[in-house]
């Protein structure tokens, strides 16, 4: 009965002249709730939502790293603007290395005034990454400049690369 009365619904629009476009109906697709919190989520993340409650402050942040696989060595590259190098702190096995810094705000400088906007991030950064063989941190060697560190890892074992023929 559902399908009569569509149908005659459907034939009973008024026709439409052919200099006129037909009126397209978009097909409607069954939702998805997933699609739809997924959605909601990025929605809600994207604008800062809990903005005045600052979770980041409460927990160190990670900071972004590059681990770069060189035959004789391993070389990390991390971000962390906003610190100086006294505030680093890194510590090397034979399969992880760790990075700790503390930011500290200069206790010495008095604002006045009321803040408008506080973006500039303080804190404390942790991050611990696996490489991807075994190094000699007796030989590690490490430097520092804009924000960026720099951790040369000598490997316990230098890998010679090699390129295979694929047979058929």
């Amino acid at each position: 009965m559902a399908d009569k009365t569509f149908q005659q619904a459907a034939s009973s629009r008024p026709a439409t002249g052919a200099d006129e476009p037909e009126a397209r109906v978009p097909e409607s697709r069954p939702a998805s709730p997933f699609r739809e919190l997924d959605r909601l989520f990025d929605g809600l993340l994207a604008r800062d939502w809990m903005h005045p409650l600052r979770w980041d402050r409460l927990e160190p942040r990670m900071p972004r790293v590059d681990i770069l696989d060189k035959d004789a060595e391993v070389v990390v590259r991390a971000e962390v603007p906003g610190f100086a190098r006294e505030d680093l702190d890194v510590s090397v096995t034979d399969r992880t290395v760790t990075i700790k810094g503390e930011s500290r705000k200069e206790s010495g400088t008095k604002e006045e005034g009321e803040y408008y906007r506080c973006e500039i991030s303080r804190g404390s950064v942790l991050r611990t990454v696996e490489l991807p063989c075994d190094i000699d941190a007796d030989k590690a060697g490490a430097s520092f400049r804009d924000g960026v560190l720099e951790l040369t890892l000598p490997k316990v074992k230098e890998a010679h690369r090699r390129r295979l023929d694929i047979s058929s």
